[in-house]
């Protein structure tokens, strides 16, 4: 062999070396995921079951994969398609083949922020909180419907909804259903400490009772500052053994959120809900109180007002009444300036 010729085939299997190094070091090392402009983190959702080409169809479709063969290529060599492990896998902007494929083949999965708030009704909760994990809103509403796993949290089929405190919360996606409850269900323990139980007791209610309450005061005011004013209007008419008459129990009791004024054809549905009718509190509450407007309930105003309406100068807050005379008054300087506004209007 000559030398001119050794020289040859020393170069060609140099550049051959060269280039087949470099491609895999694309291979494993690129950013070859979300590796357009602007592009955000992407939440990755592997069901139970889920194949290797199910998983491929996804990050397909949502156009996550810039270089579909090099991804395959080097799945195949690390057996990922063997390995598709369920899970929730956030993807970050310019991630590599090797990268996104030893987190999916370990499996380990990130956790999702869940927040949740302002629901009225059951069926709003299961439907809302159920979706956002991979067990779904069937699984939820059959056991927030079972009456002996609601008894072993301490509430019935109605007032189970008192045990998700509006908060934010972080969950795995694929978090077990029972295990979900667990976890609300110490939450719920953690924030109903010895000195909140005791001042629950002090007014004469229990915990679930102070919700219930708590939910009406929501409805009423979204003002921090004036939700113990409130509070204290209520448990003066629990006291005294007056109906609440409150417009909110009475909309909820009709299932129509859209409603702004009650007519008074309508304070006479028969519900238990309808404090106008029924003296008390309704049986459950009538959405999920915050935390604080809770703790508003536990350190209610103290006072000697019964009624209360719209402050007329429309500023978001109410104008409060020890006697009816008063507030009938009161009510009337409302009225009137609801019609001047809509004159102007």
């Amino acid at each position: 062999m000559s030398r001119n010729l050794k020289i040859g085939i020393f170069l060609t299997v140099s550049i051959l070396l060269t280039t087949f190094t470099f491609y895999f070091w694309q291979i494993f090392k690129s950013p070859n995921l979300q590796v357009r402009e602007n592009d955000q983190t992407f939440a990755l959702l592997i069901p139970k079951g889920a194949t290797f080409e199910s998983v491929m169809d996804t990050l397909q479709k949502h156009k996550v994969i810039n270089d579909e063969m090099s991804f395959r290529f080097l799945a195949k060599l690390m057996k990922y398609p063997e390995r598709v492990k369920e899970g929730r896998y956030e993807i970050e902007p310019r991630t590599s083949n090797r990268a996104a494929l030893v987190k999916l083949r370990s499996g380990s999965q990130d956790p999702m922020t869940v927040t949740f708030n302002s629901m009225r009704q059951k069926s709003d909760l299961i439907q809302r909180l159920g979706s956002k994990f991979a067990f779904g809103p069937e699984a939820l509403a059959e056991r927030l419907n079972d009456p002996a796993i609601c008894q072993k949290y301490g509430f019935d089929t109605t007032t189970i909804v008192c045990l998700f405190l509006p908060n934010t919360y972080e969950f795995f996606w694929t978090i077990k259903p029972d295990a979900f409850l667990e976890r609300m269900g110490s939450e719920y323990k953690k924030f109903w400490t010895p000195e909140r139980k005791a001042k629950a007791q002090a007014l004469g209610l229990t915990q679930t009772q102070t919700q219930v309450l708590a939910s009406i005061v929501a409805a009423e005011t979204n003002k921090r500052d004036e939700q113990p004013r409130v509070a204290g209007v209520y448990l003066n008419r629990l006291k005294r053994g007056i109906r609440l008459e409150a417009d909110p129990t009475v909309i909820f009791a009709l299932r129509d959120f859209s409603i702004r004024r009650l007519l008074n054809r309508q304070l006479s549905v028969d519900s238990p809900y309808n404090t106008y009718r029924y003296a008390g509190l309704p049986p459950g509450p009538i959405n999920l109180p915050a935390p604080a407007t809770i703790d508003a309930v536990l350190n209610a105003e103290q006072h000697d007002y019964l009624y209360f309406v719209v402050d007329a100068r429309f500023n978001g807050y109410h104008t409060f009444s020890k006697t009816l005379s008063e507030h009938l008054a009161n009510a009337r300087l409302y009225q009137q300036a609801l019609t001047r506004m809509k004159i102007m209007k």
